[in-house]
C-alpha cells in the first residue's frame, strides 16, 4: 500500500469516493472510475448480482484493475441488512432476518450469530464492509423508509441489537456500519424522496435517536453513516446532518468521541440532489467532516463529485489537511479489513458487548443446514400472535382461504426476493384443503369484488397484508373490511405490524415482520399448530 505523502491530489480525493455501476461485470463506468479516478470503494446493488460466484469474481476483478492501476485496494461494500433489504439473495447466501424480526425475539444473541454467519459470507465472495446496521429507533408508526429495518422503538434494545450485529460482523473481518446518524426512525417522510426533520430537542434527542449511536461507538463500530435529516436543535441552519458541520464534527467527531470513517448515505437522494446538487453537496460533506462520499449510480455525478472536491482544494475552500486526515482514517481501515482472509476472527470487543457462550464458530466450508436450523429457531422466536380470538390453531376439519399480496415494484427499501414462497403453498404442504388467491400490495376495487364472491362459502380466510411505506395501500385497506363483514379475519402483516392501526381490529392479528421462505415456512406449521410463537411486539400499535 503506498505511503499516503506519495498519492497525488486527484488520488487521495479518489478514495473519499464509494461509487456504484450498473452492471454484472467491470464494464465501462466502473474501470473508468478505478482507472481514472482512483476511487477508494464500490458498492454492489441487485443489478451487479446473478451468483454468488459471479459476485466472487467480479471482486477479484476489481481488486486486481485496481492493484493493475497502482491504486489502493478498493473497500467493497454492499447494503445486506437482511430480511426485507438485502441486496444478494441468491443461493449460497443465507436469508438472515431483518432487524425486526430480531429485536421480536428479544434476545440480541441471535443478532449476532446472524451478523457472522452474514459477514462469514460476505468476507468469502470478497466483501469488505456491509452498510449495516441499521440503529434508527423507529418510533413514528407512519416512518415510510425505516420501520421492520429498525430493531424498535426502544432506544436500549435497539442499541444491545446494535452491538450484537458489530461484534458479529467485525468478528468476521467486516466493517459494520450503524446507521443513520444522528437517528432517521421519528420520521414521515422518505430521504430518497425529499427533505424530513426530526424536530425534538436535545434531551430527548440524547435519550432516544443518539443512545444507540453512543453504545455503537463504544463497542469499536468501523464506520457510521449520516442521514439526510435536519436537526434542529444541533443544527440551527436548514441544512440536514450530511451537510453539518455541527453534527459531524462537533456532535460525533469531538462530542462523541467517534474516531473511525463517517460515510454520507447517497448524495443522489432527493434530500440532497435537489436542493444541493450532487458535487456541491459533495464539497459541503467533505467540509462537514464526512471522509467517505457515496454516490452509487450516475457516472456523470460521480465525475463532477471528484472533480468539484479536487476543485475545493486547488482554491483553498477546503484544506488539504482536512483530504489527508480523511485518507488516513481511510488507509487505516483498509490496512485493518480489505483482502483480510476469513480466519473465524474473534473481536476483541465481542465478550465485553454479548453474551455469546452458546454461538458456535462460524465456518462458510461447512453444508448450509446449521444456518437452516438457526433460521428456523430465530423465526418461531420472533412470529408474534398479537391477539388471536379463537381462530388459531386452524381446524383441520374445515378448508383455509389464503389472500397473498405478491410483491413485484421495487424500491432501495424494498425488493423482491429471487426466492419466493406463499402462504399457500407452505400450508398445502400440512393440509390439504388450502386455497389461496394472489393479489398485488395495491389491489384494484374489481379484484376485491373477485375475491368476495370467491370466498363466500369459506370457513376459516387468512388475508395477509403487505406494506413497505408508512401506511396500508387503500385497497388492502378496503379489501380486509370488506371481508370482515362476512367472515372473522385472521390477519397476518407480512412486513409492518402497523397494519393493525388502518383496519378494524381483526379476530385473529399475527405478526412476521418479513415474508422470506424461512419465516413462511415456520408461520404456516404456528398457523396449523405445530409450532408454538414466542415473538413480542417491538413497537406499539397504538
Amino acid at each position: 500500500m503506498k505511503p499516503l505523502n506519495d498519492l497525488t491530489l486527484g488520488q487521495k480525493v479518489g478514495q473519499l469516493l464509494m461509487c456504484g455501476f450498473h452492471s454484472q461485470h467491470a464494464d465501462e463506468q466502473v474501470t473508468r472510475l478505478i482507472r481514472d479516478y482512483h476511487v477508494g470503494g464500490v458498492i454492489y446493488f441487485r443489478r451487479n448480482v446473478e451468483s454468488v460466484d459471479q459476485l466472487t469474481r467480479l471482486s477479484a476483478e476489481l481488486q486486481d484493475m485496481a492493484a493493475e492501476a497502482g491504486a489502493l485496494p478498493l473497500m467493497i461494500s454492499v447494503d445486506q441488512e437482511g430480511g426485507m433489504v438485502a441486496r444478494i439473495d441468491q443461493e449460497g447466501m443465507t436469508q438472515v432476518p431483518g432487524n425486526m424480526a430480531l429485536g421480536a425475539t428479544g434476545n440480541p444473541e441471535y443478532t449476532l450469530e446472524c451478523a457472522r454467519i452474514l459477514g462469514c459470507e460476505l468476507k468469502s465472495i470478497g466483501i469488505d464492509m456491509n452498510l449495516a446496521p441499521v440503529v434508527d429507533v423507529n418510533n413514528n408508526p407512519l416512518n415510510p423508509v425505516i420501520g421492520v429495518r429498525s430493531y424498535g422503538e426502544h432506544a436500549e434494545s435497539v442499541a444491545a441489537h446494535g452491538i450484537a450485529a458489530i461484534t458479529g460482523y467485525q468478528s468476521q473481518g467486516i466493517a459494520a456500519t450503524a446507521k443513520h446518524f444522528p437517528g432517521h426512525g421519528d420520521t414521515a417522510v422518505d430521504s430518497h424522496l425529499g427533505m424530513v426533520t426530526v424536530p425534538h430537542d436535545r434531551n430527548r434527542l440524547e435519550q432516544m435517536e443518539l443512545l444507540p449511536f453512543r453504545k455503537a461507538i463504544e463497542a469499536g463500530v468501523d464506520a457510521i453513516m449520516t442521514a439526510h435529516v435536519m436537526f434542529p436543535s444541533i443544527e440551527p441552519e436548514p441544512i440536514p446532518a450530511t451537510l453539518s458541520h455541527k453534527v459531524l464534527t462537533g456532535l460525533l467527531r469531538e462530542e462523541m468521541g467517534f474516531e473511525g470513517i463517517i460515510i454520507t448515505d447517497c448524495l443522489e437522494m432527493h434530500a440532497i440532489s435537489k436542493p444541493y446538487g450532487v458535487a456541491e453537496a459533495a464539497v459541503r460533506a467533505v467540509e462537514a467532516g464526512a471522509d467517505l462520499i457515496l454516490v452509487s449510480h450516475t457516472l456523470q455525478d460521480q465525475v463532477a463529485t471528484l472533480e468539484a472536491i479536487v476543485e475545493a482544494v486547488q482554491t483553498g475552500r477546503i484544506s488539504e489537511e482536512v483530504i489527508h486526515q480523511a485518507v488516513e482514517r481511510i488507509m487505516t481501515w483498509k490496512k485493518k479489513r480489505c483482502g483480510q482472509q476469513n480466519d473465524h476472527l474473534v473481536s476483541p470487543k465481542a465478550s465485553e458487548t454479548v453474551e455469546a457462550t452458546d454461538v458456535e464458530p462460524v465456518d462458510c466450508t461447512k453444508p448450509t443446514e446449521p444456518n437452516e436450523l438457526t433460521l428456523f429457531k430465530i423465526a418461531s422466536s420472533s412470529i408474534t400472535i398479537v391477539h388471536n380470538d379463537g381462530l388459531l390453531p386452524l381446524d383441520p376439519e374445515k378448508g383455509v382461504y389464503v389472500i397473498w399480496p405478491e410483491v413485484v415494484q421495487r424500491t432501495e427499501v424494498d425488493e423482491p426476493w429471487s426466492h419466493t414462497e406463499s402462504l399457500g403453498m407452505a400450508l398445502s404442504q400440512l393440509r390439504g384443503r388450502v386455497r389461496e388467491h394472489k393479489i398485488t400490495t395495491q389491489p384494484t376495487y374489481d379484484e376485491t369484488d373477485r375475491i368476495l364472491a370467491d370466498v363466500s362459502d369459506s370457513e376459516q380466510v387468512i388475508v395477509c397484508t403487505y406494506t413497505s411505506a408508512g401506511h396500508l395501500p387503500k385497497g388492502q385497506q378496503f379489501l380486509v373490511e370488506k371481508l370482515s363483514e362476512n367472515h372473522s379475519l385472521i390477519v397476518i402483516a407480512l412486513r409492518n405490524p402497523y397494519d393493525l392501526l388502518e383496519i378494524s381490529r381483526p379476530g385473529s392479528y399475527v405478526c412476521t415482520y418479513e415474508n422470506t421462505p424461512a419465516v413462511v415456512r415456520v408461520l404456516s406449521h404456528v398457523l396449523t399448530g405445530g409450532l408454538q410463537p414466542t415473538g413480542s411486539l417491538p413497537v406499539r400499535l397504538r
